[in-house]
């Protein structure tokens, strides 16, 4: 009796999703609490509403002046004592937000830019193994070390890819579109208009390298 042959299994494409830096970062302060600070977030929260100063300018001076904390840290602990703000740092609710901002960025009329958003992605994530995507409520920023690149729905018809070419010395094609980036500071500088699936071609995939290793 005849053997039937293999079948070939194609790899799993690997998702480049991942967590915000900003999230993972404030993950890891409050993480690192316990150990640093002798409390973890809740104990700190529990001592401010007990011992600390109803006003929240004041509770923000009592966790700098008292406790030592850093600015930024002291404004964090006090608005999430007062309820005035949450640390977003959850990575978990973070994904499934993500998911979220995914959904309603494609929803209805931009449906047709998803494909277009998703050929993009494969391209990044066949320049390392560093690259992730990190969506936010209204673009999908593509990190290496830094955001190196952007994708985002502009209209119901076109796909914005964002470049931070701030570094790049040489002259730039006109398909190259400048966002007044490099003077306001911003990491995307370039930004090229994708329509149609002709639109991502060997233009795109060199930019899109040059952008990521200029990321060092």
């Amino acid at each position: 009796m005849a053997k039937k042959p293999k079948t070939e299994t194609k790899p799993k494409k690997r998702s480049i999703y991942g967590v915000h830096p900003g999230v993972q970062m404030v993950a890891d302060w409050i993480e690192s609490l316990k150990p640093k600070t002798g409390r973890s977030l809740g104990e700190w929260v529990n001592l401010a509403k007990s011992d600390g100063p109803d006003d929240l300018a004041a509770l923000r001076q009592w966790f700098k002046d008292r406790h030592g904390f850093g600015t930024n840290a002291a404004w964090w602990l006090a608005d999430v004592t007062t309820g005035k703000g949450k640390l977003e740092g959850d990575p978990e609710e973070y994904l499934k937000s993500a998911e979220g901002y995914l959904r309603d960025m494609y929803a209805g009329p931009k449906a047709g830019l998803k494909p277009l958003h998703d050929t993009i992605l494969d391209l990044a994530a066949e320049l390392g193994e560093g690259v992730k995507a990190c969506p936010c409520q209204t673009i999908v920023p593509l990190y290496r070390k830094h955001v190196f690149a952007q994708i985002k729905p502009s209209t119901r018809t076109r796909l914005d890819l964002g470049l931070a070419l701030a570094q790049y010395q040489g002259r730039l094609p006109k398909r190259l579109i400048d966002t007044g980036g490099k003077e306001k500071k911003d990491r995307i500088t370039h930004r090229i208009a994708i329509e149609k699936p002709e639109d991502i071609d060997d233009d795109v995939k060199h930019w899109l390298k040059v952008a990521y290793d200029l990321d060092q």
